[in-house]
């Protein structure tokens, strides 16, 4: 069997100049837990081998504040071990204001640029991205914004969130810096960025592709309909073969893609997030990649 080749434990994060984990941690769900729970899953995960950590000022249980409890329990943690900071690839996420719903303009941008430094309580993000298009914004406007921020060493790079590849390009075609990743919706059950140009697009422009909700939305670990227990069937076909666990299998089926797809992984539970190396270990021959493909599209390829 001809296999793809293996995905590397770090990739490129775009034209950034920064090399990161080939799986991240995201931090939707963090900022619940007490501060020692907290500190745990962070260092757990990088004891893991991870180094990307995405995060978004929206982010946050609502039982604990919602908007920006995620960033502010990060920056708890920064505040009780600031070592933790220095191995990290610190990302996070704005524009998007309930009730609004988004916000572009440069003026929500400086200042939810600042608020989530204060609630980190870091110096600088080093990925920061729009989390939702603002169609309502010049991207002129937007470039403006993120140019004044990287000057004065608030962010180190630029990213987006959910833009297609026709507002990205509107937005790049105002920027002296380069946009270094996306951030789409990418599972086996959402191929959405492999059909309307998203992959295509990030290899085209050398950016990172950040996969967020990798697992389906949890849809591979509880299938509940035909196409998703098919698709199951073959990540736990190759999952028994190479001795991981599923979700492993589903990753490291994204990260064989040669748009070098990180996926950010959301669990909070710790032995979950041991298991994250194993992502590395399955090897994917071309058919049997394309046989989950047909299993997700529900019909043959042309």
């Amino acid at each position: 069997m001809s296999e793809l080749p293996a995905p590397l434990k770090t990739r490129p994060l775009g034209r950034s100049g920064f090399s990161v984990s080939s799986v991240a941690w995201g931090m939707w769900r963090f900022g619940g837990e007490d501060l020692a729970t907290a500190q745990k899953l962070v260092e757990t995960a990088l004891e893991a081998g991870v180094t990307l950590f995405d995060t978004a000022d929206i982010y946050g249980p609502k039982s604990h504040g919602g908007f920006g409890a995620s960033e502010t329990q990060l920056g708890r943690v920064f505040g009780a071990n600031l070592g933790l900071r220095a191995p990290m690839i610190l990302a996070s996420k704005g524009g998007i204001v309930p009730g609004t719903p988004y916000n572009s303009s440069a003026a929500y941008l400086s200042s939810a640029i600042d608020a989530s430094l204060r609630r980190m309580n870091v110096e600088r993000i080093d990925l920061w991205q729009i989390h939702r298009p603002d169609i309502l914004t010049h991207p002129s406007e937007i470039a403006s914004a993120l140019e004044a921020a990287h000057r004065a060493g608030k962010i180190g790079a630029i990213g987006v969130s959910n833009y297609t590849v026709a507002q990205t390009q509107a937005l790049a075609a105002f920027l002296s810096l380069p946009i270094v990743s996306h951030q789409p919706e990418f599972s086996a059950l959402h191929l959405d960025p492999l059909t309307e140009g998203i992959l295509d697009h990030s290899i085209q422009s050398d950016m990172a592709v950040l996969a967020w909700s990798p697992l389906g939305g949890g849809r591979l670990a509880q299938p509940q309909d035909e196409r998703s227990r098919a698709v199951v069937a073959l990540f736990d076909a190759k999952a028994s073969e190479t001795g991981v666990s599923r979700t492993a299998a589903a990753l490291s089926w994204l990260m064989a893609h040669p748009s070098r797809t990180i996926p950010i992984v959301g669990t909070q539970n710790l032995d979950r997030i041991r298991e994250i190396p194993q992502a590395y270990v399955p090897r994917w021959g071309r058919a049997e990649w394309y046989a989950v493909l047909v299993a997700s599209r529900g019909e043959k390829l042309p």
